[in-house]
């Protein structure tokens, strides 16, 4: 038992980790949208925006937050960021904004460049952030767009984000004349192992 009271147990930390995520994001959001500066949120959140558009219970937890933003609005960015206290850190190479300086790096604020491949044997390069659409608190990209990202970076948690644009009805076969060749091909993997 600590002062506050029982300890929590696993679902509640869960859940608390989840609000902290969302709470992460909807500041992150409020503090660019206040800066005028463009941006588009990717990754989880991304996908938890489309996906609850259709069915609530089909969308799954993330634990950071991905934005894309242009290179050109970076320095911006960092002064809106760390004036609300977040601080700034590059880890391989990656910008990422902590939550605080006690922050850590796994659930913090992932700066993502548009126009730009995220890695360089990735297929196309991120969209730009006006490839987005208005979401309840925030821009969020466009479905097409986070479809190209995820294919092209295929990791195991984007192959499920993936599968579950699929369960509900978002991806389908008719999208296989839209992409690149690579892409195609991966999406056409997903669509024949539904269950992984």
């Amino acid at each position: 038992m600590s002062e506050l009271g029982p300890a929590l147990i696993g679902w509640e930390r869960a859940v608390l980790a989840a609000e902290k995520v969302r709470d992460r994001l909807k500041r992150t959001s409020v503090i660019l949208d206040q800066a005028g500066i463009a941006y588009a949120v990717i990754g989880g959140n991304a996908v938890a925006e489309w996906v609850g558009r259709v069915e609530e219970a089909a969308v799954r937890n993330t634990r950071d937050v991905d934005i894309l933003i242009r290179r050109t609005d970076f320095d911006a960015v960092k002064s809106a960021m760390e004036a609300a206290g977040f601080v700034h850190r590059n880890v391989l190479g990656i910008d990422i904004f902590l939550d605080g300086p006690n922050g850590r790096a796994q659930d913090g604020v992932h700066i993502v460049f548009a126009c730009e491949k995220v890695r360089p044997e990735h297929e196309t390069p991120a969209p730009d952030v006006d490839d987005s659409v208005p979401a309840a608190k925030f821009r969020v990209i466009a479905l097409d767009s986070l479809v190209q990202m995820k294919l092209n970076a295929y990791r195991d948690k984007d192959r499920t984000h993936l599968r579950d644009m699929i369960s509900v009805g978002l991806i389908d076969q008719s999208w296989l004349a839209r992409l690149p060749v690579l892409l195609a091909s991966r999406l056409q993997q997903i669509l024949d192992t539904p269950d992984g």
